[in-house]
């Protein structure tokens, strides 16, 4: 990395530099920029900085628009966590249903609701892990709205 050198320095302060294989980013900010989309999925442990270094192989960028169909959900219920993931990503399995940017967003924190929350679940007798299990699953798998997913349930 050290003999690489800065092809773009935006005015946020992120420094690109790219190789044959992909493009590195280092930055002290992440997520939805322009009209990308950067997740960075940790190598090691947490430090001090605020800066951190990306790396991106040329394959792994996807299209991208606010308009397509191109996102899906992925759960892991043992961290609680969801993310969105491209139609484009090889391990698609084709199950759930693909959306646009905004439709995905609005599911991601209805899904981190319904998993990180228990307030909702006060009106029906079910057991919570159960409920919140069926219910996300509807949420990742139709497109049923959260309340007649959740009118259902009762």
């Amino acid at each position: 990395m050290s003999n690489l050198k800065v092809q773009y320095d935006s005015k946020s302060g992120s420094k690109y530099y790219y190789t044959k294989k992909g493009m590195y980013r280092l930055s002290n900010h992440w997520g939805r920029l322009a009209n990308c989309k950067w997740r960075l999925e940790s190598l090691e442990l947490e430090t001090d900085s605020k800066f951190k270094l990306g790396f991106a192989s040329w394959e792994s960028f996807y299209p991208d628009n606010d308009i397509d169909l191109l996102y899906y959900l992925e759960v892991n219920y043992d961290k609680e966590l969801v993310q969105y993931q491209h139609k484009n990503n090889p391990d698609f399995d084709k199950k759930a249903v693909l959306r646009s940017s905004s439709e995905t967003r609005k599911r991601i924190k209805q899904v981190r609701n319904i998993l990180q929350l228990s307030s909702w679940a006060k009106y029906f007798d079910s057991d919570i892990d159960d409920l919140r299990k069926y219910i996300v699953e509807q949420l990742l798998y139709s497109d049923k709205t959260l309340d007649e997913i959740k009118k259902e349930c009762n």
